[in-house]
């Protein structure tokens, strides 16, 4: 189906990334997967060509474009060249919105250069060993002393941490026993800070890539100045980009569907069982036609809510409905193509069985299929 989302000037930075993945990425990524890791250089390259900074103002060497579109393109066409560029959609689509949104004159120009440049790369860290959806229940905790805060605890599953120069932390800087979610504050850590430790990159089902550290933090001094927004405002904060923080899940979801789809499109009509390809048997045109349908489906929706946060009106139950939808067809196709695959779909050379394993967590981070339904239900009034 025809897509109208995007304007000439989105068409010419997809060839300018396009161009850019065949030509860098693509010759490497093996390597990079072998690895368990993108290079840091990734990202200093991309920044000199203008890929990471478009939404950061001018005046600091960015594109001053605030349109998420230009992020959607990237996601797409990584999708299309079977890459994932490690941390790169947590550090475009996470973080960076809460340094635009939240960061004072002085921090804008001592950041924001390295953000639009790739000098700077970014994390955030939120999740801990004991609290995942629950961000009211973080134990790390910040005790302000004079013009430092003394930072204490543990981070798990962090995106991006184990590259970053820059990691947004969520703590607790008081306890009010009446409203857990209150006393809360973002401090921004800086790689090298005494007592701040990148700790074992976790070894996951999918996404090899994506490097997923723990962090820890023993007497980690913190300026005052590298505090986000006011001291215990978090939580409300970190409510302010869930939507496109889910949107980006979804938009990812449905490019890497479209990709699983046209694997299997490919794979059927060449590979032959019984003197003929798979292609010609009635199960595999039902298959292709049910699952093309579902990927089509999704589109239009994850369109429709891309439109509406680009026009700043997606609100969070549609967020919800996007990413639940849309991650949920991700699983349901993408397994529909590995069995069309036959016994090649379960080997992990084959790119179906990592795309396979790289569709599982998206039910699970950026809020589980369960919280999204919970958040759907009360828009219901439930």
């Amino acid at each position: 189906m025809r897509r109208t989302l995007f304007t000439q000037d989105h068409e010419d930075f997809r060839g300018l990334v396009r161009d850019y993945l065949t030509r860098k990425v693509v010759p490497e990524y093996e390597d990079w997967r072998r690895a368990g890791l993108v290079p840091r250089e990734l990202f200093t390259d991309m920044g000199e060509l203008g890929i990471l900074g478009t939404s950061v103002p001018e005046e600091y060497g960015g594109g001053g474009q605030r349109d998420y579109r230009y992020h959607v393109v990237i996601q797409e066409e990584s999708a299309r060249a079977g890459v994932t560029l490690g941390g790169l959609r947590t550090h475009l689509d996470v973080v960076v919105p809460y340094f635009l949104g939240l960061a004072d004159a002085e921090q804008r120009a001592r950041w924001f250069p390295g953000l639009a440049s790739g000098a700077l790369y970014t994390a955030i860290a939120m999740s801990e060993p004991g609290t995942g959806s629950d961000l009211a229940g973080i134990a790390t905790k910040a005790v302000r002393e004079g013009d430092h805060y003394v930072l204490d605890g543990a981070k798990t599953f962090i995106t991006g941490g184990y590259h970053a120069d820059l990691i947004i932390v969520a703590a607790r800087t008081s306890h009010d026993p009446d409203n857990r979610r209150a006393g809360m504050t973002l401090l921004v850590v800086e790689k090298g800070m005494p007592g701040f430790t990148v700790g074992r990159r976790l070894d996951k089902l999918g996404l090899p890539t994506q490097d997923t550290v723990e962090l820890s933090f023993a007497n980690v001094l913190v300026p005052v100045a590298n505090r986000l927004g006011e001291e215990g405002a978090a939580f409300s904060y970190l409510g302010r980009n869930l939507a496109q923080e889910r949107l980006a899940i979804a938009v990812g979801a449905v490019a890497q569907t479209r990709a699983a789809i046209e694997l299997t499109t490919g794979y059927v009509r060449n590979r032959v069982v019984f003197g003929k390809p798979v292609a010609h048997f009635q199960n595999t045109k039902f298959e292709l036609a049910a699952v093309v349908t579902e990927l089509e489906a999704a589109q239009s929706l994850l369109d429709a809510a891309i439109a509406a946060l680009v026009a700043g009106e997606l609100d969070p139950a549609d967020a919800a409905k996007t990413k639940l939808f849309c991650t949920e067809v991700q699983g349901r196709v993408i397994d529909r193509c590995l069995q069309l695959h036959g016994g090649y779909g379960y080997i992990l050379e084959s790119p179906i069985a990592r795309l396979y394993a790289d569709a599982r967590v998206t039910r699970i981070y950026g809020g589980t299929s369960e919280v999204l339904k919970t958040i759907i239900s009360k828009s219901l009034g439930l």
